[in-house]
């Protein structure tokens, strides 16, 4: 393993030296474009006069164009209804030139243009994360969804899961348990299930959820991405990313309110702007109080989210980035019901239990909190013309301090349900160093964006946590059932007192050794070959008992993967219409087992999810038409298995690793503006999921984690950009979930939540110094479930006032 580790670095390493040499071809061209007084202008188009060479500048005003051939141009940056402002500028082989301009126009003008829907306000056209180097989604083979702060803004989005409801083929299976396991709200994606586990490229892990207010957007990665992120905590159905809001060297802000139902308040708050005259020091505060009582019997969630960030321009060619966010929440355990696993369901579906759905078989005293902290430090440095270092350190720390409660459907009948609690003590963390070089570059001609990297991750666990017990029974059908009442903290503390079952106390240390490049090569000037590498080293020193100080059988292995990805993609017409396909891997670590006979092996191979996909993606009429639609064939591999292996006349039970899973679908995505102020987000989703090789009990079969089998998404909203009416705006949309087979063994039958649509909308008013809006989701107050195994009551009508001032 240290022979083929050390030939990739050499590899790379060669790579590198190799590209540096033909990086000094042409030119590059960076700036920043300015409102008059001084405020970055996003969405401007700067353009090489007479070349091909164009881009449009960032959130933060910022543009690049690269690889221009020595000479003098004019340089040009305009925008719909902006007057055009012109420069000259000499151009010199292998430097890097700065230009800067102002615009005639306000920031006030501009942002009231934006508001006045004079853009495409739903759609992010480019993405450093993505393929951890600057891609055109038009360049890129891969599919993702991108879903922007001014989406979220115009739904009022309050909590992560609604945000996620934009994105073509997203579920959200299971809310959010608090625990160290699997506590972390859930989605399924692509017929796997997966977590919101990233925060700006890096692992970002929590058990409660995330607080939008620092979101600028999120990125919902599809297939499985296993080459550029590793295997720990990406899914083989695709990975979720948020992607922060970072400083601005102009003075701003907002603050906002939002109340609601069910006792809803929500205080918001970003600030943002230089800390010296120079603007090299850069600030911003995203701040956010949540409080909301629960729609059932009793129940309640409470937040506090601190998000601060620093930037300091050191030099022109060395950035630093400091950003930490502060998460501590602390709520009541959801109303689950877990279905019974070893007997034919009796019950089908949720309305055949005949339970009273507002009932939440808990007390407001058994409480969960889930601190959570987030510190990346990020040094990005141009060290040649084209080429980019960048060096990121990043911690992770989470927790779960107090108690997690849930029914269980345990007896012969659906409607004894045992109550059942665990007082939870436990601490996550992780800490990732990552080293990338990036380059843009030209060899024999032919040019090359390549990314080189090194990642380096720890994760440790530690566990201190009580047994699980049963607190008592109640009947979930019945209104007056006298042990209902009578839960509390005092009386769960007492009952886990005399428990003589032992608690779980251990801790876990694992370390991951990883180097990837990944190539993007214009074989021609419209296609393109993205050719990707990945070796990761899974290294887990095991768990240790602090009851017997003692490591526990099989938890200690080491296991390397390779992870290749290849991506083809043909512009058919520049910047408007690309096909694509790829073959993408994901991996996963499977941890050996003790078999019963020394003739079986107990150690396994990491499983590997394969993906073949193909594609077109569309930018059409000046971005005003968006569209990406592909086809998928995922293949799992070396899952684990039970098995029966016969040894002179006696049977055995034992784990092989044949088990194979297969997942299939198609997926569209729209986002529209078909005329000044009106937008459209729409998207529609199949995917054909089944266990290919398994047990018997779920051959052929449907897996739970992959949620329904059909969804769709839409939201669309108009803003009137004249007369008495303007800066008025209304939206409506919702989401379709089809029948999703939360439970579906032989052993047990089917359990099927049936399929729904939530229709949601809205009405807003926004000028240039605030903002009113109006909003009532699940308008015809529709009665849905959520759950892996799991049955969960959501949320019926919600209706939230909101009002922002901006400073």
């Amino acid at each position: 393993m240290k022979n083929k580790l050390g030939s990739l670095l050499f590899f790379c390493l060669l790579t590198l030296i190799h590209a540096v040499s033909y990086a000094q071809d042409g030119g590059i061209l960076v700036g920043k474009v300015l409102s008059s007084d001084g405020q970055p202008a996003e969405g401007v188009t700067v353009i090489l006069i007479n070349t091909k060479h164009a881009t449009v500048t960032t959130s933060y005003g910022q543009y690049k164009l690269a690889n221009i051939a020595p000479g003098d141009y004019t340089v040009r940056a305009s925008s719909v209804e902006l007057k055009p402002v012109e420069k000259a500028v000499s151009i010199t082989a292998g430097e890097t030139v700065t230009l800067d301009f102002n615009l005639t126009e306000n920031h006030a003008f501009l942002e009231e243009i934006v508001i006045s829907g004079r853009k495409n306000k739903f759609y992010t056209k480019e993405s450093q994360s993505i393929a951890k180097m600057p891609l055109r989604r038009l360049e890129n083979p891969q599919v993702y969804s991108s879903i922007p702060k001014n989406l979220l803004r115009e739904q009022m989005v309050i909590d992560f899961g609604s945000a996620l409801r934009n994105a073509p083929g997203l579920y959200k299976i299971q809310g959010s348990r608090a625990i160290n396991s699997d506590g972390a709200s859930s989605y399924s994606l692509r017929g796997f299930r997966t977590e919101a586990a990233f925060v700006d490229g890096v692992p970002g892990q929590t058990n409660g959820d995330y607080d939008p207010a620092s979101i600028e957007r999120i990125e919902v990665m599809k297939g499985p991405s296993g080459t550029l992120y590793g295997g720990a905590v990406t899914s083989f159905g695709g990975l979720i990313n948020i992607v922060t809001k970072k400083p601005l060297d102009t003075l701003g802000g907002e603050v906002s309110y939002t109340t609601g139902s069910f006792n809803l308040n929500r205080v918001n708050a970003d600030i943002y702007g230089p800390l010296n005259k120079e603007k090299t020091v850069l600030f911003r505060l995203n701040a956010a109080y949540h409080h909301q009582l629960s729609w059932q019997d009793a129940g309640f969630r409470k937040t506090i989210f601190l998000a601060p960030s620093l930037e300091l321009r050191a030099t022109e060619k060395l950035r630093i980035n400091l950003n930490a966010d502060f998460y501590n929440a602390e709520a009541t355990s959801p109303a689950s019901l877990f279905l019974n696993r070893t007997r034919q369901y009796v019950a089908h579906e949720p309305e055949e239990l005949k339970f009273d759905w507002k009932r939440s078989y808990t007390s407001n005293d058994l409480t969960m909190k889930t601190p959570t902290v987030n510190v990346r430090a990020v040094a990005t440095y141009q060290f040649a013309p084209n080429w980019t270092a960048q060096t990121i350190v990043s911690s992770n720390t989470r927790k779960s301090e107090g108690y997690y409660q849930y029914q269980f459907i345990r007896k012969a009948t659906d409607d004894s349900l045992e109550r059942n609690v665990s007082l939870q003590n436990t601490i996550n963390t992780a800490i990732d160093i990552q080293q990338n070089f990036t380059g843009d570059f030209r060899v024999l001609g032919i040019r090359n964006r390549l990314v080189v990297g090194l990642d380096y991750v720890r994760y440790k666990i530690n566990n201190d946590n009580s047994p699980y017990i049963v607190v008592d029974f109640v009947n979930g059908t019945l209104n007056n059932d006298p042990n209902y009442v009578k839960i509390s903290k005092y009386q769960v503390d007492q009952k886990l007192a005399a428990s003589t079952l032992a608690p779980t106390r251990n801790h876990t240390s694992t370390y991951i050794y990883s180097a990837y490049a990944s190539d993007v090569v214009n074989i021609t000037n419209n296609l393109m070959a993205m050719l990707s590498l990945r070796v990761d080293r899974f290294d887990s020193k095991g768990t240790i008992n602090h009851a017997t100080n003692a490591l526990v059988a099989n938890s200690n292995y080491a296991q390397t993967a390779v992870s290749p990805k290849f991506g083809l993609v043909y512009e058919v017409l520049k910047k408007q219409v690309s096909l694509f396909a790829n073959y993408m891997n994901g991996f996963a670590n499977v941890a050996p087992v003790t078999q019963p006979i020394p003739e079986v092996s107990g150690t396994f191979k990491p499983q590997k999810a394969n993906q073949k996909e193909a594609g077109v993606k569309l930018e059409l009429f000046n971005n005003a038409l968006n569209v990406t639609a592909s086809v998928y064939d995922i293949k799992v591999e070396n899952v684990t298995r039970p098995d029966v292996y016969k040894l002179n006349g006696t049977d055995y039970n034992i784990t092989v690793q044949d088990g194979t899973q297969t997942s299939r679908g198609f997926e569209i995505e729209v986002n529209a503006n078909p005329v000044d102020g009106w937008n459209i987000n729409a998207g529609y989703a199949h995917n054909d999921s089944k266990f290919t090789k398994t047990t018997a009990a779920l051959q052929d079969r449907r897996p739970p984690a992959a949620g329904p089998a059909d969804l769709a998404n839409l939201w669309t909203s108009y803003t009137f950009i004249k007369g008495k009416l303007k800066g008025w705006g209304i939206g409506a949309g919702g989401t379709y979930t089809g029948d999703h087979m939360t439970g579906n063994s032989a052993i047990t039958g089917v359990f099927t939540f049936p399929a729904y649509t939530l229709v949601n909308a809205s009405v807003f008013y926004e000028t240039r110094r605030y903002r009113l809006g109006l909003k009532v989701d699940n308008i015809t107050d529709e009665r849905y479930f959520v759950g892996q195994g799991v049955v969960t009551a959501q949320m019926g009508r919600c209706v939230m006032a909101n009002v922002a001032v901006k400073l």
